[in-house]
């Protein structure tokens, strides 16, 4: 007899939600942006404080990062006791870093399209400098939890996925032209909001 879903297992269901609404701002927002080019400009470009598309990125991504936290949150909630505690350490990071990414960024947004260089561009390539450390260290500790314990073995191998978009967009940045950025380092901001989801579809199934 399955068991029934509870509360909780729903609320994983929000990782999905987070990723249809950060999916839709990124592909949509752009049409509010004249003469945005997808394939060289940056996703940041799009919520810069004066990009003409922050109206139109800030109702689309409503649901993002609250679905997200509380997603993020619930699912180290449901592996308490369940899992390796590597795998819980990996995990407790990887919330860290979305809360990280959602104060870092919703405080300091671009100030404009590109890199302008005060004081609130500063902060915000810090906070991205700090999101991309903590996604690197927990998604390797989730990798190696993986490695070492068959029932974590799905999550690691969704974090071996992401980590690996994410390698390809960092490197991809430093080597394409400019004309292509745009394309690379969508790698890297998918990879997160994707595991994000993955975790969530795992608490979703899980026997609470």
């Amino acid at each position: 007899m399955t068991k029934k879903k509870s509360i909780l297992n729903y609320c994983g269901l929000l990782g999905l939600v987070a990723f249809l609404s950060y999916t839709a701002a990124v592909v949509f927002s752009p049409l509010a942006y004249p003469g945005y080019d997808w394939m060289a400009q940056a996703v940041s470009d799009l919520s810069a404080s004066n990009a003409p598309s922050l109206q139109l990125w800030n109702q689309l991504s409503s649901l993002y990062n609250v679905c997200t936290l509380v997603c993020a949150m619930m699912v180290c909630v449901g592996i308490q006791d369940k899992k390796s505690r590597l795998l819980r350490i990996g995990i407790y990071l990887f919330t860290m870093m979305e809360w990280v990414s959602a104060v870092g960024f919703g405080m300091f947004p671009l100030s404009e399209s590109g890199y302008a260089g005060t004081f609130q561009d500063k902060m915000h390539i810090f906070s991205t400098i700090i999101v991309v450390l903590l996604s690197i260290v927990s998604l390797a500790l989730i990798i190696i939890a993986g490695v070492k314990d068959n029932s974590s073995r799905s999550y690691g191998i969704f974090a071996a996925i992401a980590l690996g978009m994410m390698m390809i967009g960092a490197m991809g940045m430093n080597i394409v032209p400019k004309d292509y950025f745009g394309i690379v380092e969508r790698f890297s901001v998918f990879a997160v909001t994707g595991y994000n989801a993955v975790l969530g579809i795992e608490l979703y199934q899980m026997n609470l």
